[in-house]
């Protein structure tokens, strides 16, 4: 019975946040961000696409992190058609360990310092026999081991960034969804696994987005000393290519039910760069950049721990793969 209750709550928790009040906040509240350093992953279409499209005027320097260096320059293109200003192209490939870990390094050769990270990139949905190119759950593995990866490579341009910004933190905004309300962890699931084909391709959807709740509250608390701020978003239900796996008849159907780009993107813009969203270390925010509460699993400090301390061993379980190479 317990077990109902908590499961109408959480759907209850969907619903509520597919209808939200209308926004109070707008871009045109975004300070200026001269000599701010930031980074959008996946930042060529979608949410992270009109992220990109809102900083730019505010004159921070931002990389797109994208895959495809075809479309990313077809979207920085764009992007300076309608503000004026340029983003720089970062090859990230989030499917790759090896491939964020150049990405990284690519970075870093040019920057010391980064004041935000917006982990926006994202898969959803796609067939169950897709994985990484290291063997994870496709979703998983680049939603949040890649996230993860990429996060512990900057951050120390991260903690350099402190220093210089305004209100002396750096931030780190992670894009969930409201799916993470509807799955937890399923740990046998998260590299392809007989488990894992059992499972829908939508329940490893909204494993991952949980997932990205959990670690955002990890990094919030592991690293609030050296100043960084972390937070987790809903962005709401927002029409994008993140839908280009679901069927065309379903995708017709749920275009009639979903907001336009621009509203996706103002939870995390308010997070990444309003003064008061400092308040909000290791919360989750609910469309439009209100403050909500995930399910109450994200914040157990012995799932927090038992995940970072896998993500952690994948990590060093590559490195030292590629110290042998």
């Amino acid at each position: 019975m317990g077990g109902l209750f908590s499961g109408l709550q959480h759907a209850g928790s969907v619903m509520a946040q597919s209808l939200p009040p209308k926004p109070k906040f707008s871009v045109d509240q975004i300070p200026d961000l001269t000599g701010r350093v930031v980074i959008v992953t996946g930042g060529n279409v979608g949410i992270g696409y009109e992220t990109i499209k809102a900083l730019l005027p505010r004159n921070a320097k931002v990389y797109m992190a994208s895959r495809n260096k075809e479309k990313a320059e077809a979207a920085i293109a764009s992007l300076k058609e309608a503000t004026g200003k340029e983003a720089i192209f970062l090859e990230l490939d989030l499917s790759s360990l090896a491939s964020v870990k150049k990405a990284a390094q690519e970075f870093l050769s040019k920057e010391h310092e980064l004041h935000i990270l917006f982990n926006n990139a994202g898969v959803m949905w796609p067939p169950v026999s897709m994985t990484t190119k290291d063997g994870y759950d496709l979703q998983f593995g680049t939603n949040v081991l890649g996230h993860f990866y990429f996060t512990e490579l900057l951050m120390p341009a991260l903690i350099a960034g402190v220093a210089s910004s305004p209100d002396h933190h750096a931030r780190v905004i992670t894009t969930s969804s409201s799916g993470a309300y509807l799955n937890t962890l399923h740990w046998d699931t998260f590299k392809d696994t007989p488990q894992r084909r059992k499972m829908a391709r939508e329940a490893l959807y909204y494993q991952s987005k949980f997932g990205n709740v959990v670690v955002a509250n990890q990094v919030a608390k592991r690293y609030a000393d050296k100043g960084i701020i972390s937070i987790s978003v809903n962005p709401g239900n927002i029409r994008t290519e993140l839908q280009r796996y679901v069927p065309a008849f379903a995708r017709t159907v749920m275009n009639y039910m979903l907001y336009s780009t621009p509203y996706g993107a103002l939870t995390q813009l308010f997070a990444g760069t309003m003064p008061e969203a400092i308040n909000y270390n290791g919360e989750f925010l609910i469309p439009w950049a209100r403050l909500g509460k995930c399910r109450p699993e994200a914040y157990d400090p012995e799932i927090g721990k038992r995940l970072w301390e896998w993500l952690d061993e994948q990590v060093k379980t590559f490195e030292a793969s590629q110290a042998s190479a």
